[in-house]
Protein backbone atom coordinates (compact mmCIF):
# COMPACT_ATOMS: atom_id res chain seq x y z
CA UNK A 1 0.00 0.00 0.00
CA UNK A 2 1.26 3.09 -1.28
CA UNK A 3 2.01 5.94 1.77
CA UNK A 4 -1.02 8.84 1.23
CA UNK A 5 -0.63 12.68 1.18
CA UNK A 6 -2.51 15.38 2.48
CA UNK A 7 -2.81 16.72 -1.51
CA UNK A 8 -4.22 13.45 -2.81
CA UNK A 9 -6.92 13.30 0.18
CA UNK A 10 -7.75 16.85 0.39
CA UNK A 11 -8.84 17.16 -3.40
CA UNK A 12 -11.75 14.48 -2.43
CA UNK A 13 -13.20 17.04 0.02
CA UNK A 14 -16.82 17.58 -2.05
CA UNK A 15 -19.09 17.68 0.33
CA UNK A 16 -18.94 20.63 3.29
CA UNK A 17 -22.59 22.04 3.20
CA UNK A 18 -26.09 21.46 5.06
CA UNK A 19 -27.41 18.14 3.61
CA UNK A 20 -31.46 18.76 3.44
CA UNK A 21 -34.36 17.37 1.88
CA UNK A 22 -32.08 15.63 -0.64
CA UNK A 23 -30.17 18.66 -1.12
CA UNK A 24 -26.89 20.91 -0.47
CA UNK A 25 -27.49 23.26 1.03
CA UNK A 26 -25.77 26.13 2.82
CA UNK A 27 -26.68 27.34 6.67
CA UNK A 28 -29.23 29.30 7.38
CA UNK A 29 -27.05 32.10 8.76
CA UNK A 30 -24.36 31.65 5.97
CA UNK A 31 -21.94 31.33 8.60
CA UNK A 32 -19.20 28.34 8.22
CA UNK A 33 -16.51 26.80 11.07
CA UNK A 34 -13.13 25.52 10.40
CA UNK A 35 -12.41 21.19 10.67
CA UNK A 36 -9.37 20.88 11.08
CA UNK A 37 -6.32 18.24 10.60
CA UNK A 38 -4.99 17.68 13.83
CA UNK A 39 -1.67 16.15 12.63
CA UNK A 40 -0.40 19.41 11.07
CA UNK A 41 -2.97 22.08 12.75
CA UNK A 42 -4.00 22.98 9.29
CA UNK A 43 -7.57 23.54 8.18
CA UNK A 44 -9.31 21.42 5.83
CA UNK A 45 -12.49 23.22 4.76
CA UNK A 46 -15.17 25.33 5.53
CA UNK A 47 -17.91 23.66 6.30
CA UNK A 48 -21.72 25.00 6.74
CA UNK A 49 -22.20 25.82 10.49
CA UNK A 50 -25.98 25.17 11.18
CA UNK A 51 -28.22 26.20 13.45
CA UNK A 52 -31.32 25.73 15.41
CA UNK A 53 -33.19 26.68 11.77
CA UNK A 54 -31.45 24.39 9.80
CA UNK A 55 -32.09 21.55 12.15
CA UNK A 56 -35.55 23.26 11.91
CA UNK A 57 -35.71 22.73 7.96
CA UNK A 58 -33.94 19.18 8.72
CA UNK A 59 -36.50 17.97 10.66
CA UNK A 60 -39.69 19.21 8.61
CA UNK A 61 -38.20 17.82 5.76
CA UNK A 62 -38.00 14.26 7.60
CA UNK A 63 -41.38 14.36 8.65
CA UNK A 64 -42.90 14.76 5.23
CA UNK A 65 -40.77 12.25 4.65
CA UNK A 66 -42.21 9.97 7.54
CA UNK A 67 -45.47 10.47 6.72
CA UNK A 68 -46.59 11.52 3.47
CA UNK A 69 -43.37 10.32 1.09
CA UNK A 70 -41.95 7.27 -0.65
CA UNK A 71 -40.57 5.86 2.65
CA UNK A 72 -43.35 5.09 4.53
CA UNK A 73 -45.27 3.16 1.38
CA UNK A 74 -41.71 1.35 0.60
CA UNK A 75 -41.82 -2.11 1.09
CA UNK A 76 -39.39 -3.27 4.46
CA UNK A 77 -37.62 -5.68 1.91
CA UNK A 78 -36.98 -2.70 -0.57
CA UNK A 79 -35.79 -0.38 2.18
CA UNK A 80 -33.37 -3.35 3.27
CA UNK A 81 -32.35 -3.40 -0.29
CA UNK A 82 -31.19 0.44 -0.52
CA UNK A 83 -29.41 -0.41 2.98
CA UNK A 84 -27.26 -2.79 0.74
CA UNK A 85 -26.94 -0.26 -2.18
CA UNK A 86 -25.15 2.23 0.43
CA UNK A 87 -22.92 -0.58 1.72
CA UNK A 88 -21.70 -1.25 -1.43
CA UNK A 89 -21.32 2.06 -2.59
CA UNK A 90 -19.17 2.60 0.87
CA UNK A 91 -16.97 -0.63 -0.27
CA UNK A 92 -16.61 0.41 -3.61
CA UNK A 93 -14.84 3.62 -2.26
CA UNK A 94 -13.46 2.27 1.14
CA UNK A 95 -9.83 3.69 0.22
CA UNK A 96 -10.59 6.88 -0.26
CA UNK A 97 -13.33 7.13 2.69
CA UNK A 98 -10.49 5.60 5.15
CA UNK A 99 -8.26 8.30 4.01
CA UNK A 100 -11.00 10.83 4.68
CA UNK A 101 -11.53 9.66 7.66
CA UNK A 102 -7.82 9.66 8.86
CA UNK A 103 -7.22 13.40 7.33
CA UNK A 104 -10.48 14.34 9.22
CA UNK A 105 -9.97 12.32 12.81
CA UNK A 106 -6.03 11.72 13.01
CA UNK A 107 -6.44 7.96 13.28
CA UNK A 108 -3.95 5.98 11.61
CA UNK A 109 -4.82 4.78 8.02
CA UNK A 110 -4.45 1.10 9.25
CA UNK A 111 -7.50 1.28 11.81
CA UNK A 112 -9.59 3.30 9.40
CA UNK A 113 -9.12 1.20 6.91
CA UNK A 114 -9.15 -2.77 8.28
CA UNK A 115 -10.93 -1.88 11.40
CA UNK A 116 -13.55 0.75 11.27
CA UNK A 117 -14.98 0.43 7.55
CA UNK A 118 -15.16 -2.83 7.40
CA UNK A 119 -17.32 -2.68 10.51
CA UNK A 120 -18.85 0.26 9.12
CA UNK A 121 -19.69 -1.93 5.69
CA UNK A 122 -20.76 -4.81 8.28
CA UNK A 123 -23.42 -3.03 10.36
CA UNK A 124 -24.84 -1.18 7.28
CA UNK A 125 -25.56 -4.86 5.83
CA UNK A 126 -26.87 -6.75 9.28
CA UNK A 127 -29.83 -4.31 9.62
CA UNK A 128 -30.66 -4.67 6.15
CA UNK A 129 -31.31 -8.40 6.67
CA UNK A 130 -33.49 -6.79 9.59
CA UNK A 131 -35.41 -4.37 7.67
CA UNK A 132 -38.56 -7.35 7.07
CA UNK A 133 -37.81 -9.24 9.93
CA UNK A 134 -39.90 -6.68 12.09
CA UNK A 135 -42.89 -8.01 12.92
CA UNK A 136 -46.00 -7.98 16.31
CA UNK A 137 -47.23 -11.05 17.38
CA UNK A 138 -50.93 -12.47 17.92
CA UNK A 139 -51.81 -12.62 21.62
CA UNK A 140 -54.70 -14.86 23.22
CA UNK A 141 -56.75 -12.66 25.53
CA UNK A 142 -60.00 -13.52 27.21
CA UNK A 143 -63.33 -13.13 24.92
CA UNK A 144 -64.66 -12.90 21.26
CA UNK A 145 -61.53 -11.25 19.81
CA UNK A 146 -58.60 -11.37 17.64
CA UNK A 147 -55.89 -9.40 19.39
CA UNK A 148 -52.30 -8.47 17.70
CA UNK A 149 -49.17 -6.28 17.81
CA UNK A 150 -47.25 -4.33 15.45
CA UNK A 151 -44.28 -2.61 15.64
CA UNK A 152 -44.02 0.57 14.10
CA UNK A 153 -41.24 3.08 13.45
CA UNK A 154 -40.57 5.84 16.14
CA UNK A 155 -40.88 8.28 13.24
CA UNK A 156 -38.08 11.20 13.25
CA UNK A 157 -35.16 10.29 15.01
CA UNK A 158 -32.51 12.70 15.67
CA UNK A 159 -28.92 11.45 15.92
CA UNK A 160 -25.93 13.34 17.61
CA UNK A 161 -22.76 11.54 17.05
CA UNK A 162 -18.82 12.17 18.71
CA UNK A 163 -15.89 12.81 16.98
CA UNK A 164 -13.52 9.19 18.20
CA UNK A 165 -15.46 6.88 15.62
CA UNK A 166 -16.91 9.72 12.88
CA UNK A 167 -17.74 6.89 10.02
CA UNK A 168 -18.75 4.04 12.23
CA UNK A 169 -21.06 5.41 14.85
CA UNK A 170 -22.87 7.08 11.95
CA UNK A 171 -23.98 3.37 10.80
CA UNK A 172 -24.90 2.24 14.15
CA UNK A 173 -27.04 4.81 14.58
CA UNK A 174 -28.52 4.87 10.63
CA UNK A 175 -28.82 1.16 10.45
CA UNK A 176 -31.62 0.32 13.17
CA UNK A 177 -33.47 3.69 12.49
CA UNK A 178 -33.26 2.93 8.62
CA UNK A 179 -34.43 -0.95 9.34
CA UNK A 180 -37.20 0.13 11.25
CA UNK A 181 -38.36 2.82 9.04
CA UNK A 182 -37.38 6.24 10.81
CA UNK A 183 -36.43 8.84 8.88
CA UNK A 184 -32.93 10.92 10.39
CA UNK A 185 -31.71 14.15 10.93
CA UNK A 186 -28.34 13.63 12.18
CA UNK A 187 -25.97 16.17 13.80
CA UNK A 188 -22.25 14.86 13.51
CA UNK A 189 -19.21 16.07 15.41
CA UNK A 190 -17.87 19.54 14.70
CA UNK A 191 -14.67 18.05 15.03
CA UNK A 192 -15.32 15.47 11.91
CA UNK A 193 -18.15 16.27 9.77
CA UNK A 194 -16.82 14.93 6.58
CA UNK A 195 -17.17 11.48 6.37
CA UNK A 196 -20.72 11.61 7.74
CA UNK A 197 -21.04 14.21 5.15
CA UNK A 198 -19.74 11.49 2.06
CA UNK A 199 -21.93 8.87 3.47
CA UNK A 200 -25.11 11.32 2.87
CA UNK A 201 -24.44 11.76 -0.10
CA UNK A 202 -23.84 7.85 -0.97
CA UNK A 203 -27.36 7.38 0.53
CA UNK A 204 -28.48 9.90 -2.21
CA UNK A 205 -26.42 7.94 -5.32
CA UNK A 206 -28.24 4.78 -3.52
CA UNK A 207 -31.57 5.74 -4.02
CA UNK A 208 -33.23 6.80 -0.24
CA UNK A 209 -35.58 9.00 -1.22
CA UNK A 210 -35.47 12.45 -0.41
CA UNK A 211 -36.03 13.72 3.31
CA UNK A 212 -35.19 9.89 4.61
CA UNK A 213 -31.68 11.02 5.85
CA UNK A 214 -30.18 14.89 6.94
CA UNK A 215 -27.39 15.90 7.99
CA UNK A 216 -26.88 19.19 9.93
CA UNK A 217 -22.92 19.79 11.08
CA UNK A 218 -22.66 22.27 13.83
CA UNK A 219 -22.06 22.73 17.26
CA UNK A 220 -23.57 21.20 20.24
CA UNK A 221 -25.28 24.27 21.86
CA UNK A 222 -26.72 25.11 18.61
CA UNK A 223 -27.60 22.49 16.43
CA UNK A 224 -27.31 19.99 19.01
CA UNK A 225 -29.40 21.42 21.43
CA UNK A 226 -32.42 22.26 18.29
CA UNK A 227 -32.09 18.46 17.54
CA UNK A 228 -33.53 17.78 21.33
CA UNK A 229 -35.61 20.86 21.10
CA UNK A 230 -37.35 20.26 18.00
CA UNK A 231 -40.94 19.13 18.29
CA UNK A 232 -41.01 17.72 15.04
CA UNK A 233 -38.72 15.47 16.11
CA UNK A 234 -39.98 12.14 18.21
CA UNK A 235 -36.55 10.49 19.45
CA UNK A 236 -32.70 10.97 20.04
CA UNK A 237 -29.74 8.75 19.90
CA UNK A 238 -26.75 10.52 21.22
CA UNK A 239 -23.21 9.04 21.95
CA UNK A 240 -20.72 11.47 24.02
CA UNK A 241 -20.33 12.40 27.73
CA UNK A 242 -22.53 11.98 30.28
CA UNK A 243 -22.51 15.59 31.31
CA UNK A 244 -23.80 16.39 27.48
CA UNK A 245 -26.50 13.76 28.30
CA UNK A 246 -27.66 15.19 31.58
CA UNK A 247 -28.54 18.09 29.63
CA UNK A 248 -29.89 16.62 26.46
CA UNK A 249 -32.43 14.95 29.55
CA UNK A 250 -33.68 18.48 30.96
CA UNK A 251 -33.99 19.68 27.49
CA UNK A 252 -35.95 16.48 25.71
CA UNK A 253 -38.35 16.75 28.84
CA UNK A 254 -40.80 19.59 27.51
CA UNK A 255 -41.88 16.74 24.60
CA UNK A 256 -41.20 13.62 26.96
CA UNK A 257 -38.73 12.84 23.50
CA UNK A 258 -37.69 8.95 23.56
CA UNK A 259 -34.09 8.88 24.37
CA UNK A 260 -30.96 6.52 23.96
CA UNK A 261 -27.50 6.90 25.19
CA UNK A 262 -24.08 5.12 24.82
CA UNK A 263 -21.67 7.80 26.63
CA UNK A 264 -18.30 7.45 28.58
CA UNK A 265 -16.62 4.93 30.45
CA UNK A 266 -13.41 4.03 32.94
CA UNK A 267 -13.20 0.77 32.61
CA UNK A 268 -11.43 -2.31 34.54
CA UNK A 269 -9.17 -4.58 32.85
CA UNK A 270 -8.44 -7.22 35.18
CA UNK A 271 -5.00 -9.61 34.91
CA UNK A 272 -4.67 -12.78 36.96
CA UNK A 273 -1.41 -14.16 37.60
CA UNK A 274 -2.52 -17.33 35.77
CA UNK A 275 -3.16 -15.55 32.57
CA UNK A 276 -1.87 -16.04 29.65
CA UNK A 277 0.51 -12.82 30.32
CA UNK A 278 0.87 -12.32 26.28
CA UNK A 279 -2.18 -12.34 25.56
CA UNK A 280 -2.85 -10.13 28.21
CA UNK A 281 0.02 -7.62 27.84
CA UNK A 282 -1.46 -7.31 24.24
CA UNK A 283 -4.90 -7.47 24.96
CA UNK A 284 -4.29 -3.89 27.44
CA UNK A 285 -1.88 -2.55 25.16
CA UNK A 286 -4.83 -2.86 22.32
CA UNK A 287 -7.97 -2.03 24.92
CA UNK A 288 -6.49 1.49 25.73
CA UNK A 289 -3.92 2.46 22.85
CA UNK A 290 -6.68 2.03 19.83
CA UNK A 291 -7.80 5.10 18.13
CA UNK A 292 -4.96 6.95 20.38
CA UNK A 293 -7.13 6.32 23.71
CA UNK A 294 -10.06 8.16 22.14
CA UNK A 295 -12.66 4.72 23.20
CA UNK A 296 -15.57 5.01 25.75
CA UNK A 297 -14.82 1.68 26.67
CA UNK A 298 -11.14 1.85 26.75
CA UNK A 299 -8.96 -0.39 29.32
CA UNK A 300 -7.61 2.54 31.30
CA UNK A 301 -7.73 1.50 34.78
CA UNK A 302 -5.65 -1.99 34.48
CA UNK A 303 -5.36 -3.78 37.63
CA UNK A 304 -2.70 -6.47 37.59
CA UNK A 305 -2.37 -9.13 40.20
CA UNK A 306 0.75 -8.49 42.39
CA UNK A 307 2.88 -11.53 41.69
CA UNK A 308 2.34 -11.41 38.20
CA UNK A 309 2.96 -7.30 38.24
CA UNK A 310 7.05 -6.82 37.70
CA UNK A 311 6.43 -9.75 34.40
CA UNK A 312 2.88 -7.77 32.90
CA UNK A 313 4.84 -3.88 33.25
CA UNK A 314 8.15 -5.37 31.59
CA UNK A 315 6.87 -6.42 28.44
CA UNK A 316 3.98 -3.82 28.43
CA UNK A 317 6.33 -1.14 28.23
CA UNK A 318 8.30 -2.69 25.90
CA UNK A 319 5.33 -2.52 23.66
CA UNK A 320 4.43 1.38 24.67
CA UNK A 321 8.31 2.50 23.80
CA UNK A 322 7.90 1.01 20.35
CA UNK A 323 4.54 2.34 19.49
CA UNK A 324 5.02 4.22 15.75
CA UNK A 325 3.24 7.41 16.62
CA UNK A 326 3.24 10.09 13.03
CA UNK A 327 1.62 10.63 10.26
CA UNK A 328 -2.10 9.27 10.08
CA UNK A 329 -1.79 8.53 6.88
CA UNK A 330 1.62 6.13 6.77
CA UNK A 331 -0.19 2.98 6.67
CA UNK A 332 3.32 1.95 9.23
CA UNK A 333 2.14 4.48 11.59
CA UNK A 334 0.44 3.13 15.06
CA UNK A 335 -0.58 6.00 16.45
CA UNK A 336 -2.04 9.50 14.88
CA UNK A 337 -2.78 12.51 16.86
CA UNK A 338 -5.56 13.39 19.35
CA UNK A 339 -8.63 15.16 17.81
CA UNK A 340 -8.00 18.56 18.65
CA UNK A 341 -6.70 21.18 20.63
CA UNK A 342 -9.06 21.15 23.04
CA UNK A 343 -8.50 17.22 23.86
CA UNK A 344 -4.69 17.17 23.61
CA UNK A 345 -4.68 20.13 26.00
CA UNK A 346 -7.13 18.06 28.25
CA UNK A 347 -5.20 14.88 28.37
CA UNK A 348 -1.20 17.07 29.40
CA UNK A 349 -3.36 17.97 32.07
CA UNK A 350 -4.75 14.48 33.34
CA UNK A 351 -1.13 13.29 32.64
CA UNK A 352 0.38 16.30 34.85
CA UNK A 353 -2.02 15.58 37.71
CA UNK A 354 -0.83 11.64 37.85
CA UNK A 355 2.47 12.81 38.62
CA UNK A 356 1.41 15.27 41.04
CA UNK A 357 -0.41 12.92 43.09
CA UNK A 358 2.73 10.63 43.04
CA UNK A 359 1.83 7.91 40.30
CA UNK A 360 5.03 7.59 38.29
CA UNK A 361 5.14 7.69 34.82
CA UNK A 362 7.24 5.06 34.05
CA UNK A 363 6.85 5.16 29.87
CA UNK A 364 5.55 7.94 27.86
CA UNK A 365 4.53 11.24 29.46
CA UNK A 366 5.06 14.01 26.34
CA UNK A 367 4.24 15.41 23.45
CA UNK A 368 5.77 14.09 20.30
CA UNK A 369 6.64 17.12 17.83
CA UNK A 370 5.77 20.54 18.10
CA UNK A 371 3.38 20.30 15.05
CA UNK A 372 0.16 18.43 15.88
CA UNK A 373 -1.62 16.76 18.45
CA UNK A 374 0.83 14.24 19.24
CA UNK A 375 1.19 12.43 22.75
CA UNK A 376 2.98 9.74 23.43
CA UNK A 377 1.56 6.58 25.02
CA UNK A 378 2.12 6.57 28.51
CA UNK A 379 2.05 4.57 31.53
CA UNK A 380 1.47 5.18 35.12
CA UNK A 381 2.47 2.69 38.02
CA UNK A 382 1.68 2.86 41.61
CA UNK A 383 -1.74 4.21 40.91
CA UNK A 384 -4.31 4.41 43.49
CA UNK A 385 -7.93 3.90 43.71
CA UNK A 386 -8.36 7.66 44.86
CA UNK A 387 -6.10 9.42 41.99
CA UNK A 388 -7.76 11.53 39.64
CA UNK A 389 -6.69 9.63 36.50
CA UNK A 390 -7.89 6.54 38.23
CA UNK A 391 -11.19 8.51 38.92
CA UNK A 392 -12.04 10.21 35.44
CA UNK A 393 -11.78 9.18 31.84
CA UNK A 394 -9.31 10.55 29.90
CA UNK A 395 -9.66 9.66 26.64
CA UNK A 396 -6.64 9.91 25.42
CA UNK A 397 -3.27 7.80 25.79
CA UNK A 398 -2.72 7.13 29.39
CA UNK A 399 -2.46 3.94 30.87
CA UNK A 400 -2.78 3.85 35.10
CA UNK A 401 -2.02 0.08 36.32
CA UNK A 402 -2.93 -1.23 40.09
CA UNK A 403 -1.91 -3.80 41.84
CA UNK A 404 -4.39 -6.00 43.53
CA UNK A 405 -3.86 -9.37 45.75
CA UNK A 406 -7.44 -10.45 46.89
CA UNK A 407 -10.16 -11.45 44.24
CA UNK A 408 -12.85 -10.05 46.32
CA UNK A 409 -11.59 -6.67 46.80
CA UNK A 410 -10.29 -6.46 43.32
CA UNK A 411 -14.18 -6.86 42.35
CA UNK A 412 -15.22 -4.12 44.76
CA UNK A 413 -12.43 -2.19 43.10
CA UNK A 414 -13.57 -2.64 39.77
CA UNK A 415 -17.51 -1.58 40.56
CA UNK A 416 -16.08 1.71 42.62
CA UNK A 417 -16.89 4.20 39.68
CA UNK A 418 -19.85 5.85 38.19
CA UNK A 419 -19.50 4.22 35.18
CA UNK A 420 -20.08 0.46 33.32
CA UNK A 421 -19.56 0.63 29.83
CA UNK A 422 -17.30 -2.24 29.46
CA UNK A 423 -14.82 -4.58 31.63
CA UNK A 424 -12.32 -7.92 30.73
CA UNK A 425 -10.87 -10.61 33.01
CA UNK A 426 -7.36 -12.25 31.76
CA UNK A 427 -7.16 -15.97 33.40
CA UNK A 428 -7.14 -19.40 32.96
CA UNK A 429 -9.76 -19.89 35.06
CA UNK A 430 -13.35 -20.28 33.90
CA UNK A 431 -14.77 -20.39 37.18
CA UNK A 432 -13.20 -17.41 38.03
CA UNK A 433 -14.19 -15.39 34.36
CA UNK A 434 -17.58 -16.67 35.59
CA UNK A 435 -17.97 -15.10 38.56
CA UNK A 436 -16.18 -11.78 36.96
CA UNK A 437 -18.58 -11.16 34.09
CA UNK A 438 -21.18 -12.23 36.70
CA UNK A 439 -20.74 -9.65 39.31
CA UNK A 440 -18.87 -6.81 37.60
CA UNK A 441 -21.47 -4.01 36.78
CA UNK A 442 -21.04 -3.16 32.92
CA UNK A 443 -22.58 -3.70 29.70
CA UNK A 444 -20.45 -5.37 27.96
CA UNK A 445 -17.47 -8.13 29.81
CA UNK A 446 -14.83 -9.57 27.58
CA UNK A 447 -12.97 -12.69 28.73
CA UNK A 448 -9.36 -13.36 27.53
CA UNK A 449 -9.81 -10.75 24.61
CA UNK A 450 -10.81 -7.06 24.17
CA UNK A 451 -12.29 -4.67 21.90
CA UNK A 452 -14.59 -7.57 19.96
CA UNK A 453 -17.18 -5.82 18.14
CA UNK A 454 -20.15 -6.84 16.01
CA UNK A 455 -22.59 -5.81 14.76
CA UNK A 456 -25.03 -8.62 16.25
CA UNK A 457 -23.70 -8.17 19.54
CA UNK A 458 -25.77 -5.69 22.29
CA UNK A 459 -23.32 -2.76 23.56
CA UNK A 460 -24.29 -0.32 25.96
CA UNK A 461 -23.92 0.74 29.38
CA UNK A 462 -24.52 0.60 33.05
CA UNK A 463 -24.68 3.61 35.42
CA UNK A 464 -23.71 6.56 33.78
CA UNK A 465 -22.31 4.73 30.82
CA UNK A 466 -26.13 5.00 29.08
CA UNK A 467 -29.51 4.44 28.36
CA UNK A 468 -30.40 1.24 26.14
CA UNK A 469 -28.11 -0.66 23.66
CA UNK A 470 -26.78 -0.05 20.19
CA UNK A 471 -26.32 -3.11 17.88
CA UNK A 472 -27.74 -6.33 17.61
CA UNK A 473 -31.74 -6.53 17.93
CA UNK A 474 -31.91 -4.69 20.69
CA UNK A 475 -30.22 -1.66 19.23
CA UNK A 476 -33.71 -1.99 16.89
CA UNK A 477 -35.99 -1.77 19.85
CA UNK A 478 -35.06 1.99 20.67
CA UNK A 479 -36.61 3.18 17.24
CA UNK A 480 -39.75 0.87 17.19
CA UNK A 481 -43.11 1.75 19.08
CA UNK A 482 -45.64 -1.25 20.31
CA UNK A 483 -49.44 -1.12 19.09
CA UNK A 484 -51.77 -3.06 20.30
CA UNK A 485 -54.42 -3.88 18.09
CA UNK A 486 -57.66 -5.70 19.30
CA UNK A 487 -60.67 -6.39 17.38
CA UNK A 488 -64.29 -7.76 17.84
CA UNK A 489 -65.25 -10.99 16.06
Amino acid sequence: MSVLTESSVAAKVKHTKCFIDGQWVPAESGKTFATVNPATEEVIAQVAEGDAADIDKAALAARRAFEGGDWPKMDARDRGKLMMRLADLIEEEIDSLAALESLDNGKPISESRHADLPLVIDCLRYYAGFADKIHGQTIPIRGNYLCYTRREPVGVAGQIIPWNFPMLMTAWKWGPALAAGCTIVMKPAEQTPLTCLRMAQLAAEAGFPKGVINVVPGFGPTAGSAVTKNPNIDKVAFTGEHRTAQIIMREAAESLKRLTFELGGKSPNVVFADADMDAAVRGAYVGLYLNQGQCCCAGSRLFVEERAHDEFLEKLTALTSNRRVGNPLDPQTEQGPQVDRAQFDKIMGFIDKGQEEGARCISGGKRVGDKGYFIEPTVFDGVTDDMTIAQHEIFGPVLSVLKFKDREEMIQRANNTYFGLAAAVWTSDIKKAHDYAARVRAGTIWVNCYDVFDAAAPFGGFKMSGHGRELGEEGLRAYLENKTVTIAL
